[in-house]
């Protein structure tokens, strides 16, 4: 019997196992293949093994034959080590973004082709299509399922051997499929945060990797509040660990990081969700990649957003000669996040992202000033109506 044609990526959830299932129903040779990510810790909390369970019961319900294969040292070198610098830095990364490029559209598609398959399927919320030769990726039908924004680094060479079954469905509707073939999977919760964690404490799992360094808490006007663990573990916009209590002359607002410097080790804070010094209006980022190869033009407007679960807004894109863009919204955005992932759309079409470097949001100096001058008397709260703040330039 000849091999695969196509190779699904089983996980062990029901997303991947209704991908396999409608690719059988469709007459194609498919096969599973199980990657396993990460190694048991002992913690605990990997979910390896039970998922692997579960992905070997499904292909056996489905009658197709399953591959196994132990990726957990290229997940370390090209996902995990850079996870770290990233916080080591101050920086707050998006390891799925780059498990998809270096794992599940590398490493996978490699083992697969030498299994002899033409493809590869996986059991992402998203679609291809290919328009005068050039393959494009499109959102899921589903918005509240879309994971056009973990896929933004793939390209032509991806998209055209690549296969996403369950893009055109609904979660409810690949939930039903499941239930009706028998799928084991069928009503197994979905995973939610990040792979290698688990159900912990994500700051406790960071300190096995960065060990704590207890540093001060200031407000923006220098107001010695509280102390922290350890800046790297933070990230703007959080207000969960702060543990500020009551502070005299003070309303009852919660807290919010606004602005941290991880070499003088300080966390700068501001009351309300709304504060000023939490909005942004113009980011610039690292070198862009772009799922058709090139961007569309040097300035367009498209719309874009800085993370997942975010409503997607209107921008002007600058492209600078090094790749690198200066994206101007009309909006100004709350809480943009150094190191994370700028996406950018026409309507559904996904154009491709890129890293944020820097933003023009009063926070990201706030740290640096009342670092330098704990005493000084409070800087002026920005205006979030004004349009005319300077340009930030890449890696300030």
């Amino acid at each position: 019997m000849s091999g695969p044609e196509i190779v699904v990526g089983v996980s062990g959830g029901v997303d991947s196992s209704v991908s396999a299932l409608l690719l059988q129903r469709g007459g194609r040779r498919v096969a599973g293949l199980f990657m396993q990510n990460w190694e048991d810790d002992g913690s605990g909390e990997c979910r390896a093994e039970s998922d692997r369970r579960d992905a070997v019961a499904v292909c056996g319900r489905l009658g197709i034959p399953i591959h196994q294969r132990n990726f957990a040292r290229e997940y370390w070198t090209s996902v995990f080590e850079h996870f770290i610098a990233e916080y080591r830095a101050g920086r707050t990364p998006n390891p799925d973004v780059l498990c998809n490029r270096e794992i599940k559209f590398k490493t996978f598609l490699e083992h697969a082709q030498a299994l002899g398959a033409e493809r590869i399927a996986t059991g992402h919320y998203a679609r291809i299509d290919c328009r005068d030769g050039v393959f494009r990726l499109l959102r899921g039908v589903d918005g509240d399922k879309d994971q056009s924004y973990f896929l933004h680094q793939l390209g032509q060479a991806q998209l055209a051997v690549t296969e996403f079954p369950i893009g055109e469905l609904r979660k409810a509707e690949v939930r039903r499929l499941a239930l009706e073939a028998g799928l084991p999977t069928a009503g197994k919760k979905d995973s939610t945060g990040i792979c290698f964690i688990g159900e912990r404490d994500f700051r406790t799992f960071l300190a096995r990797y960065l060990p704590a360094q207890p540093g001060e808490i200031r407000s923006v006007e220098g107001q010695l509040l509280g102390q922290h663990s350890g800046a790297f573990y933070y990230t703007i916009g959080q207000r969960e660990g702060l543990h500020i209590g009551g502070v005299r002359g003070r309303d009852q607002a919660p807290w919010y990081v606004v602005g941290k410097d991880v070499e003088r080790n300080l966390i700068v804070v501001d009351q309300g969700s709304d504060s000023p010094w939490l909005r942004s209006q113009v980011i610039v980022t690292e070198p862009a990649h772009w799922v058709a190869g090139s961007s569309p033009g040097s300035v367009f407007r498209c719309t874009g957003k800085t993370r997942y679960r975010q409503a997607d807004r209107p921008c002007q894109v600058q492209v600078q000669p090094d790749g690198r863009l200066t994206v101007r919204f009309d909006q100004a955005q709350r809480a943009v996040a150094p190191g994370q992932s700028l996406v950018l759309y026409d309507n559904t079409c996904c154009l491709g992202g890129a890293i944020i470097a820097s933003t023009d949001a009063p926070g990201e100096r706030a740290g640096e000033f009342q670092a330098g001058c704990p005493q000084a008397a409070a800087i002026d709260r920005p205006d979030p109506t004004r349009h005319d703040r300077p340009l930030p330039t890449a890696g300030s």
